[in-house]
């Protein structure tokens, strides 16, 4: 049961090492792209490659669906970023329950953004939990868990994919050991427990008024989506890269132009993008952009 890329590597892990893959649940094609055409999520499109039953309901909440559940006669439910909430129903169906690959070392970052939200929090590490689900948000037991640092060059697209590949190396043992009962799970400690809120897309919004190295770990963490920006003279441009760093007391407001690198005045240091995009243009260096589009020392931006 998942929808994503982040599942993909999950649902191939399960049918290389010969399990039974007996239907693969997923998110509901939406409209996507210029033509507003349907598209199959990543998960429903690796299911039929490899000849699996895909089942898309738009909720699990109706006695139908749960009923059609049901009768798969499951040994185990695999959830790995499926979207959907599971009730109560769903998740006592299987012999061994539901069992879910989360993108964080649980109890910190429970919930639908724990990627990201890690990085913005200059969290040094985290990793994947394999987890017993229950009818709470992430709080079930924990069967099994691997951490990955957090360095200065991680970006969310980066750390997705790193685990996304963990989580396709922990769910085939987490499987074998719950078959032959060789795995018990932990319950969670009730400290250190944190929410990773689902993005917005106008979290991207570059304040100058925060610390320059929150602005700088924002940056990396909003790629690709929802992306960083800030405004100036009616255009929007993304932030792809920058750095932060001390330049000791300043006068000037947040937000104003130091030089003509573009160093910008934070609350707290100095934040200097180093590869911008405008709109209708390709992904550039800084110096680049400057000679096209300038934005003269002493002006202040909007976030």
């Amino acid at each position: 049961m998942g929808s994503p890329d982040f599942a993909v590597p999950s649902l191939r892990a399960l049918v290389d090492a010969g399990h039974e893959v007996v239907c693969v649940y997923a998110q509901p094609p939406r409209p996507a792209g210029r033509g507003q055409k349907e598209r199959l999520t990543p998960v429903d499109e690796a299911a039929i490659e490899l000849g699996i039953p895909v089942r898309t309901p738009r909720s699990l909440r109706g006695p139908q669906e749960q009923a059609e559940f049901a009768a798969l006669d499951l040994d185990l439910a695999v959830v790995a970023a499926y979207g959907l909430i599971l009730p109560k129903e769903i998740l006592d169906a299987p012999r061994l329950g539901c069992i879910n690959v989360h993108a964080s070392l649980l109890p910190r970052w429970r919930g639908a953004a724990p990627i990201q939200r890690a990085i913005l929090a200059g969290d040094a590490e985290t990793g994947v939990t394999i987890m017993q689900m229950d009818v709470g948000l992430d709080t079930g037991d924990m069967l099994l868990s691997r951490s990955v640092p957090i360095t200065a060059q991680t970006t969310g697209q980066s750390l997705h994919d790193d685990l996304s590949l963990l989580g396709a190396d922990l769910i085939v043992p987490a499987v074998a050991a719950l078959a032959q009962g060789a795995l018990t799970g932990t319950p969670q400690p009730e400290e250190g427990v944190t929410y990773a809120k689902k993005l917005e897309r106008d979290e991207g919004r570059l304040d100058f008024h925060r610390p320059a190295v929150e602005l700088e770990r924002l940056v990396r963490a909003f790629d690709p989506w929802p992306g960083a920006f800030f405004e100036h003279g009616g255009t929007r441009i993304k932030v792809l890269s920058a750095e932060a760093f001390d330049i000791g007391p300043v006068s000037n407001l947040p937000g104003t132009v130091l030089d003509p690198e573009l160093t910008i005045s934070c609350a707290d240091g100095a934040f200097r993008p180093t590869r911008v995009q405008r709109p209708g243009k390709g992904p550039m260096e800084v110096e680049a952009f400057l000679r096209g589009f300038q934005i003269p020392p002493g002006t202040v931006l909007a976030g």
